[in-house]
């Protein structure tokens, strides 16, 4: 019996050490999720393979750990399709995105523009597992930009005043020629009739804006974060009818990452995220100084009391 009870006694400490070492002590409540917003858990931010997605990376996960958050980084994953992979496999919780574009990827018969309509398509067409937070107001998206020059001697603010153009000249990718938002939504939505198109692939890059800098072509379809407009003191027209859907930035998260404390965090980087603060935040990122995207994050986060 002494014996009997001796074995008892060291299978239990053994099976009591073997609980602990494993973290599984069913007395013990388990706090590794993030539902408080602190958990031990941490928050792995993704981002696409471009700078403006790891600025916008950086900013999500410094942000969150400035509330308290555990969060990390996992950057420059590659295209949509890899990193859609990425966060429905757990292999990131969270990831900041465009509306229209996210949209499109998961309902190619979408057909919303406005930044209204497209969030409300969005928020049905995302799978289960998923869900968006608040968008930014800021967007990166195809848009159409004149000198400052052409805007006061032609009186033009927004595409709908290209109408009163004649012989405009614009320059844009190849497929802008065909494409619902290019040429056909010039003519259809605005009324905008005998454009002369020059296709340039350099999406809208150092040769459209050459193109449209030197006066080759009144308009250039430059998307609107890219520094050159604002280093070139660009006019970007305004959209009133929406031809171009919005690509309004918005963090896609798995939905058991997300808590009260992670969506507070979040919604006050979005609040302050205007399409100039886009195009501000690729600008620092491409100065000669070479700074790196944490380090752009950072100072944003700061001089908008976020961190």
């Amino acid at each position: 019996m002494k014996l009997t009870r001796t074995l008892g006694a060291l299978t239990a400490a053994v099976l009591a050490l073997s609980l602990a070492a494993c973290g599984n002590d069913p007395t013990k409540s388990d706090d590794s999720g993030s539902s408080g917003g602190g958990g031990s858990k941490s928050i792995v931010v993704g981002s696409a393979a471009f700078g403006e997605s790891e600025i916008l990376a950086e900013i999500y996960a410094q942000a969150l750990k400035a509330k308290g958050v555990n969060a990390s980084t996992k950057l420059d994953i590659g295209a949509r399709e890899a990193y859609i992979g990425a966060i429905k496999d757990g292999t990131i919780d969270l990831i900041p995105e465009y509306t229209g574009n996210l949209l499109l990827f998961f309902d190619q018969s979408a057909t919303a523009t406005a930044p209204d309509d497209v969030n409300t398509a969005l928020g049905k067409a995302l799978p289960s597992g998923l869900k968006v937070l608040t968008p930014a107001p800021g967007e990166d998206k195809d848009s159409l930009n004149v000198t400052s020059d052409f805007a006061q001697k032609n009186g033009v603010a927004s595409i709908a005043d290209l109408a009163q153009v004649k012989g405009l000249k614009l320059a844009a990718n190849p497929e802008f020629k065909t494409r619902a938002y290019g040429i056909p939504g010039l003519e259809n939505v605005y009324g905008i009739k005998d454009i002369s198109f020059t296709a340039i692939n350099d999406g809208g890059g150092p040769a459209t804006l050459k193109a449209l800098t030197s006066g080759k072509v009144d308009v250039a379809d430059i998307y609107s974060t890219t520094p050159s407009i604002s280093q070139n003191k660009l006019v970007t027209l305004e959209d009133p009818k929406n031809l171009i859907a919005a690509q309004n930035v918005v963090p896609l998260i798995r939905d058991e990452a997300d808590s009260d404390k992670v969506s507070q965090a979040l919604d006050a980087v979005s609040a302050k995220l205007t399409t100039e603060e886009l195009l501000a935040l690729n600008t620092a990122f491409a100065a000669d100084s070479k700074p790196t995207a944490a380090d752009v994050a950072k100072e944003w986060l700061q001089k908008n009391g976020l961190a």
